[in-house]
């Protein structure tokens, strides 16, 4: 390996926004995160949907379109065909 190419990992500090820090190594010494294993949603087990752009609401009004339209070719009488001899 090539020398004085490689960065210096030195010890560092991850801090979350819910208060939560973790020593590890980095090439920065300090690391601000907004979301950590503690208050994610995955790991915590609580649902936050954080929507602002309104893309829930969009999605849930579009799939009840797509509901009433596979309702109302339910519905619609089949065409007959008919055999030519």
């Amino acid at each position: 390996m090539k020398d004085k190419i490689h960065p210096q990992y030195k010890d560092a500090t991850v801090s979350c926004v819910c208060g939560e820090t973790i020593r590890t190594r980095s090439t920065k010494p300090v690391i601000h995160v907004d979301i950590c294993s503690k208050c994610h949603p995955f790991f915590t087990g609580k649902q936050k949907l954080v929507d602002s752009a309104g893309r829930v609401e969009k999605f849930a009004k579009r799939l009840a379109g797509k509901k009433k339209e596979k309702a109302k070719a339910a519905e619609a009488p089949k065409p007959e065909i008919k055999e030519e001899k």
